[in-house]
């Protein structure tokens, strides 16, 4: 009987709602500094991250995913993630509410994303995790698709501000 193959995720938090993001894209998770504004980008760019020398493009994932804005809190962090694109590799800052953890999930333990009857924009999830939160409760981990995160223009002008 073969067994199901683990793939290790970080989880974050965007208020009640928990995503992850495969660790083989994540590069380092740094505490929430405010970037540098750049002009007449999408309203979702916040603008650029000095990471280790480099300006290095930060979204707000609450806005990219049609979620109303929240002022930083001191658990608010900045995920540096190597996103893979058609042509290249992008390095991108996403700000979230809070990181939870490290966290192993077996492929069989994986959803389909569903299709509707979420507050967010469905097309960038590539799939669910049930789990039992600590209340109890049942609830879900939703895995983001990153190469469907960013569309080719908004990639080129992530580009183009880095």
């Amino acid at each position: 009987m073969a067994t199901a193959t683990e793939r290790q995720f970080v989880t974050l938090g965007l208020g009640a709602e928990v995503f992850a993001v495969s660790v083989a894209h994540v590069r380092e998770i740094l505490d929430y500094q405010a970037p540098f504004a750049i002009p007449e980008g999408p309203n979702y760019l916040m603008g650029l991250t000095d990471v280790r020398g480099r300006g290095t493009p930060t979204i707000d994932l609450r806005l990219k995913l049609g979620l109303p804005p929240v002022a930083p809190t001191g658990a608010t962090r900045i995920l540096v993630l190597d996103v893979p694109l058609s042509d290249r590799v992008l390095s991108l800052g996403l700000v979230a509410d809070r990181v939870i953890e490290v966290i192993a999930f077996s492929d069989d333990q994986i959803e389909a994303a569903p299709d509707i009857g979420v507050p967010w924009r469905s097309e960038y999830i590539q799939g669910v995790v049930r789990r039992d939160t600590p209340s109890g409760n049942s609830g879900f981990v939703v895995i983001f698709d990153l190469s469907r995160l960013l569309t080719s223009q908004d990639a080129a002008a992530l580009c183009q501000a880095a």
